[in-house]
């Protein structure tokens, strides 16, 4: 069973149940979140968030006469936007819209379900795609793998600390759940967009705990061999400027 749903590509990976900013100043996505507040307000605002491959989130700059088209800026050599675009997202559900000047949003957005692209549809202002939604599967040994997971995640914590020569204020209680900690953790851990991405399109939370317990314990290793190694605020998620 297929849905549409408005897509709005990022160079970012949005997973179930973590929190994302969204400053939206393109023409094609104000008209996006304006054509989202049209609908009645007991209808939910949701939209796809769907990461690009090999692109920018922003298009090149165009005169008002020729505003962005729905493909600029994705890195599609064919016109293909199955071909710029991971197949595998996440809902994200509009929590709190506030205009701004020149007919600007200021979003936040939570992700609720992951999705996987079907076809995208290119004839508007913006994608839409037809998106179908993604079960979620424990896998064999979640509940152990989580343990596991959630002792190498504070040492993580602990060398990153270190890096930035910086204190954790007081070790943060983790989610019991192992479906909630390795989204937590996926969205925490200071890696690359597509290791990311392939966290967020794993099989099941017991694949996606094993793969990270591999990343922590390895990204841990290089931690404590070069401490000086930049890094960001674990306590907060990247800010994506559209």
């Amino acid at each position: 069973m297929t849905e549409r749903l408005p897509l709005f590509p990022l160079n970012t990976v949005l997973f179930p149940g973590l929190v994302l900013p969204l400053h939206v100043f393109e023409e094609r996505y104000r008209h996006l979140v304006a054509d989202l507040l049209k609908q009645p307000e007991d209808e939910p605002r949701r939209f796809g968030i769907v990461t690009i491959r090999d692109g920018r989130e922003v298009a090149p700059v165009r005169d008002d006469e020729h505003p962005a088209g729905p493909l600029d800026g994705l890195g599609t050599t064919t016109g293909d936007p199955m071909e710029a675009l991971h197949q595998v997202g996440c809902v994200a559900d509009v929590t709190s819209v506030r205009e701004q000047a020149e007919g600007r949003y200021e979003l936040i957005v939570t992700g609720t379900t992951r999705i996987r692209l079907r076809s995208v549809d290119t004839s508007g202002p913006y994608l839409v795609g037809n998106v179908s939604v993604l079960p979620e599967e424990s896998g064999t040994g979640a509940g152990a793998l989580a343990s596991g997971v959630d002792r190498a995640f504070r040492a993580y914590q602990k060398r990153l600390a270190g890096a930035k020569e910086a204190s954790l204020s007081g070790e943060r209680e983790l989610p019991d759940d192992p479906q909630v900690l390795s989204y937590l953790v996926a969205a925490a851990t200071v890696l690359p967009t597509p290791v990311k991405q392939e966290l967020l399109a794993c099989p099941d939370t017991a694949t996606r705990l094993t793969r990270e317990l591999e990343l922590l314990r390895k990204e841990t290793a290089l931690l404590a061999w070069l401490p000086s190694l930049p890094a960001i605020d674990l306590t907060r998620q990247a800010f994506s400027p559209n």
